[in-house]
């Protein structure tokens, strides 16, 4: 089955309506991480930003059949464990 094929069948519009409320849920977690107001809620919403982006590239990758994204998604998850890292270590100056 083509990507086009895919992206018609049943399956594909759940995946595109996946698509749609990641990004929904993206933005409001991307609102989070710039207004604060605690490092807690901004670390939070990074660790949201991580998950969601690796998730909504899977989800393209799936869509669009495209390997590419799928090592894209992966880079994505170890950049989200390294900015937690740091914020976490941010959070503990005197360790």
């Amino acid at each position: 089955m083509s990507g086009a094929d895919f992206a018609n069948s049943a399956a594909g519009s759940v995946i595109i309506l996946c698509v749609l409320v990641l990004l929904v849920t993206l933005t409001l977690g991307l609102a989070r991480a710039l207004q604060g107001p605690s490092l807690e809620d901004r670390l939070a919403a990074v660790l949201l930003l991580g998950t969601g982006g690796v998730t909504f590239l899977l989800l393209l990758a799936l869509l669009w059949s495209s390997p590419a994204l799928i090592d894209v998604a992966l880079l994505l998850a170890l950049l989200a464990a390294v900015v937690a890292a740091a914020l976490t270590r941010r959070e503990n100056p005197g360790d």
